[in-house]
């Protein structure tokens, strides 16, 4: 025998037992499995999903002039939230299911603004604030 046909039957060999110890691990995996997220008719089951947001914008502003307060001391908030995403939940077992499931949504804005003049005030100490939040997503759970 040559060089080249030892090798050869060498990789081959190699990537058999590879191949066989794969296939083992694949086969025995799901009987030593104990984690509850693997559903199966023997077992409680508990889940537990969610998908959270939560924006949050705090503001302060003060200004004092001895003359004219143009365009000063205001405060502009913009908080949007968008969720276009699916919460989907499925289990299966001989009841004792439980499941929580939500999608929240949180904003808050706090905003302060004190003006002190020795002149007209002209749009300034304004507090804007815009929130908006969209959810398209879809949020199922199934049981059995």
């Amino acid at each position: 025998m040559n060089k080249t046909n030892i090798h050869n039957k060498n990789n081959k060999l190699f990537v058999a037992s590879i191949a066989m110890v794969v296939a083992l691990a694949l086969f025995v995996s799901p009987m030593l499995n104990v984690d509850d997220a693997l559903a199966t008719h023997n077992k409680k089951n508990k889940a537990k999903q969610s998908i959270d947001q939560s924006q949050s914008s705090n503001q302060n502003a003060q200004c004092v002039s001895g003359v004219t307060t143009f365009l000063s001391c205001n405060n502009v908030s913009f908080q949007h939230q968008k969720n276009s995403g699916n919460n989907a939940l499925a289990q299966s077992g001989q009841g004792g299911n439980s499941a929580e499931q939500s999608i929240s949504q949180s904003q808050s804005s706090s905003q302060n603004s004190q003006v002190v003049s020795g002149g007209d005030t002209i749009s300034s100490g304004n507090n804007i604030n815009v929130q908006s939040q969209e959810n398209t997503g879809s949020n199922a759970l199934a049981q059995s």
